[in-house]
């Protein structure tokens, strides 16, 4: 990599290793993306890739490649964004399924399995406190289905303890 950082995120999308967002020091967010060809063995920054930003205190970005589209769980606004290659941009397309903004994200986990979407988070309700496994196809668009419950786990707490799903 170019740039040392911490908390960040990676991915492989488009037969690139991608890392994103994090932080360098306790005060400077990286906005930036970085690329790794596998073929020519270089790394390429992309400015302004994760313009969120990540603090200290932050979780690492949540993000997931379905199809070769990026997408990511932005955890102070509670939103799915898809980000836009050809013009290195992000657009909302949905409310999350569950709130990441109580804990700065912390206690949330957001991936991809084949071409859906998986948001597994705790929500505290009538009934109390539960962890719920979300599933949603971003290939609908914004406008296709909601967020499917897939489980629920009662008496769990909210918070999800060292979550980290590596495929399916």
């Amino acid at each position: 990599m170019n740039l040392p950082r911490r908390l960040s995120s990676g991915f492989f999308m488009d037969g690139k290793f991608y890392v994103i967002g994090g932080v360098s020091s306790q005060r400077d967010s990286l906005t930036c993306g970085e690329e790794y060809n596998l073929e020519t063995r270089t790394w390429r920054r992309i400015f302004d890739m994760y313009p969120g930003g990540t603090s200290a205190s932050q979780s690492p970005p949540f993000v997931a490649v379905v199809n070769n589209q990026l997408y990511a769980a932005d955890q102070s606004t509670n939103v799915v964004k898809k980000y836009y290659k050809a013009n290195n941009a992000w657009n909302i397309l949905k409310p999350l399924s569950v709130r990441a903004d109580s804990s700065n994200g912390w206690g949330l986990a957001f991936k991809a399995c084949g071409n859906r979407l998986l948001v597994i988070g705790g929500h505290r309700g009538p009934r109390g406190e539960v962890i719920l496994l979300h599933s949603w196809c971003p290939e609908g668009g914004e406008d296709g289905a909601d967020w499917e419950v897939l489980s629920v786990k009662e008496r769990a707490g909210v918070f999800v303890y060292n979550c980290a799903i590596m495929g399916c």
